[in-house]
């Protein structure tokens, strides 16, 4: 689907030129009438024929270096190492990853939280997941029941989850799988392929629900859904494990601004910014993590010179990340100044709800926009937005989402509250406040520390965890949203 990504779809007939399957390549040969008929529906046809070649020219490359390896020692030796790394693949999850999960049936959901086009609300997406015994005559395997996932929506965030038997769900889903492994260095070293596939097994809900919507509903925020459920399989695989999983994670948004620059001339400025990644039952969460491959923050000195704009400050978003044991990664908070009256358009989630933190854990922070903060002007951004207006002279501050922490936050060694304290990531009020530390000295003079049996009394005098409590926090959005439940029925163990 070329073209733009419109929030307030209701059709995928408004967003932008179908074409099915052609090729815009033959016998190395470019189709120069079907290359134009994209191009020419484009704003700025220069740059998409430029991406348009690097496409190709990527995929003939590794047409060429496959023929080649064929050439060198056949195409019946390749093909049989092909088969062999994706039956060890298949043994390596059963016997490193399968294991790690007892036999039974857990249930867990999340949520989108708004469409486009409805008010926000709850968009539910439900896994129930059943691990079968060896016995089992169907052998073991992971079964992903989607059984309970809300309705179609109207806006454009439906996804077609069961597109060829659920293939590509499957692997998108796999690299959770991977938090099971022994150590951090053995989950990098475990790659998905098409290995993982004949260990999951999917079942659908029948057609008009967020995951088999049924034409022509709009598709092109879709990336809320699929991004959702890898967090709904890690919190169903939470509640299997006894919460070694890492906490929820949400990193990827795109944000921009467009219109005319100083010359004149059309642009557009899209930019994909990460958050943190939750905390896990052994570190901390990661700051900014990327989610889109080579999809770092832009750099400034590259958007300054190209575009009407400044870019004021980029950091780290203080105290975005949730308290925990061990803390949520950091999300980004962006300062841009323009230079020009503009458009900003947001394409993005979790602005209402939250990262969820687990085991005790606390939510991280909401992706928040607002322009002309602090001025006369301040107002908030819909997280879904197409064109909302910014003049000449104000400010889009863009903060992103934090990471869930892992673990009651009052267990986190005190030196590594002072250690946030003095890096900036959290706030001195937060550290008393969510961690229960108590903090002598000054950032000033560089005397910070904290007072160590002060903190041990303001601790003890904090309420103990009640035995059932739930093992989620989902942040106070989800009382905004839920009628002011403060969990899901699903969120105790």
């Amino acid at each position: 689907m070329p073209g733009s990504m419109p929030s307030h779809a209701t059709s995928v007939f408004e967003e932008g030129l179908a074409v099915p399957p052609i090729k815009l390549w033959d016998a190395g040969v470019p189709n120069r009438s079907a290359l134009t008929i994209m191009t020419r529906n484009s704003r700025m046809p220069e740059s998409l024929a430029a991406d348009l070649d690097a496409e190709c020219s990527a995929c003939l490359m590794g047409a060429r270096r496959l023929g080649e390896l064929f050439d060198r020692y056949g195409i019946e030796t390749v093909e049989a190492c092909f088969d062999a790394v994706i039956d060890r693949s298949t043994e390596t999850y059963r016997r490193e990853i399968l294991s790690k999960i007892p036999v039974g049936t857990w249930t867990w959901e999340d949520y989108a939280e708004h469409d486009g086009v409805d008010d926000p609300q709850l968009h539910t997406q439900r896994i129930t997941l059943t691990r079968t015994a060896a016995e089992d005559p169907e052998g073991e395997r992971l079964i992903l029941d989607f059984a309970g996932t809300g309705p179609q929506a109207k806006g454009p965030i439906n996804h077609c989850g069961d597109y060829s038997d659920g293939v590509f769900l499957k692997k998108w889903l796999a690299p959770i799988l991977r938090n099971l492994a022994d150590t951090p260095e053995r989950m990098a070293e475990l790659d998905v392929n098409e290995g993982v596939v004949p260990l999951i097994e999917m079942r659908f809900p029948p057609p008009g629900t967020l995951l088999t919507p049924v034409f022509p509903a709009p598709t092109n925020a879709r990336t809320f859904v699929i991004l959702r459920l890898l967090g709904v399989l890690a919190g169903v695989i939470a509640k299997a494990v006894d919460g070694k999983m890492p906490a929820d994670q949400e990193t990827i948004r795109y944000t921009g601004v467009y219109g005319e620059d100083l010359e004149g001339r059309s642009y557009l400025m899209r930019e994909v910014l990460g958050g943190g990644s939750g905390g896990r039952y052994y570190a901390d969460g990661e700051d900014t993590i990327h989610v889109v491959p080579d999809s770092r923050n832009l750099p400034t000195e590259f958007t300054e010179s190209r575009f009407p704009f400044v870019v004021e400050s980029l950091g780290l978003a203080v105290d975005s990340g949730g308290a925990g044991q061990f803390r949520g990664g950091l999300g980004y908070e962006k300062h841009i100044r323009m230079l020009k009256d503009a458009n900003f358009m947001s394409i993005a989630d979790r602005s209402i709800l939250a990262c969820w933190g687990v085991k005790g854990g606390k939510a991280g922070k909401p992706f928040q926009v607002t322009i002309d903060p602090g001025g006369p002007n301040e107002r908030e951004v819909d997280a879904l937005a197409d064109a909302e207006p910014v003049v000449a002279g104000e400010t889009i501050r863009i903060r992103t989402t934090g990471g869930g922490g892992w673990g009651n936050p009052l267990e986190r060694d005190p030196e590594l509250v002072v250690r946030d304290v003095v890096w900036r990531k959290v706030s001195a009020e937060a550290a008393l406040a969510d961690y229960g530390v108590v903090l002598t000295g000054s950032l000033d003079d560089d005397t910070l520390g904290y007072d160590a049996a002060a903190t041990a009394t303001e601790r003890a005098g904090r309420p103990a965890p009640a035995e059932d409590d739930v093992f989620f926090d989902r942040g106070p959005g989800y009382g905004t949203l839920s009628g002011g439940a403060t969990a899901a029925a699903v969120d105790t163990l």
